[in-house]
């Protein structure tokens, strides 16, 4: 393997700046005038953000907050897994999940793509939750990370360059 440039592709979230965001949506939703009375409220509840508002359109209004915290700390929305509101009792509730990894069926739609687009030289592995992508070239790694920045299914980060 000598001579050989490697990089690997994952999908990671800063665990600590999604904690500060929701303390920021806390806040927010706290002091805000439209959140009055309405019971609005946001937390962890176990590995999911679960929102709370007395109709279906204040927990779409929370969520909103919540995105917005998200985007200005540096996550990409694509990282938010968000179900649909439902009805609990007397109030509406709304979970989301913060997506880690890269699933089984979004590493072989990566792989397919660089396999058609990539240079051919290029060759990439599923590894776990992760892809390595090897090749001779420098210049045709860099040119696989430029075809990787537009997926649109995952928020993408490319580690570990190495040569």
């Amino acid at each position: 393997m000598a001579g050989e440039s490697t990089f690997d592709v994952v999908s990671k979230v800063d665990k600590q700046e999604v904690a500060n965001a929701l303390n920021q949506s806390q806040k927010e939703i706290a002091q805000r005038y439209d959140f009055k009375g309405v019971g609005a409220e946001i937390d962890f509840s176990g590995e999911k953000i679960l929102m709370k508002a007395n109709s279906e359109d204040r927990v779409m209004a929370v969520l909103d907050v919540f995105q917005s915290k998200l985007i200005k700390r540096g996550i990409s929305l694509k990282s938010l897994e968000q179900g649909e509101p439902y009805p609990s009792g007397k109030e509406f509730r709304l979970e989301c999940t913060i997506k880690e990894g890269i699933a089984q069926d979004i590493a072989k739609k990566i792989n397919k793509i660089i396999r058609d687009e990539a240079p051919k030289s290029v060759k990439s592995q599923i590894q776990g939750d992760e892809l390595r992508v090897t090749s001779k070239s420098r210049d045709d790694l860099q040119a696989t990370m430029a075809i990787l920045k537009n997926f649109e299914e995952a928020d993408l980060q490319f580690v570990n360059f190495r040569s």
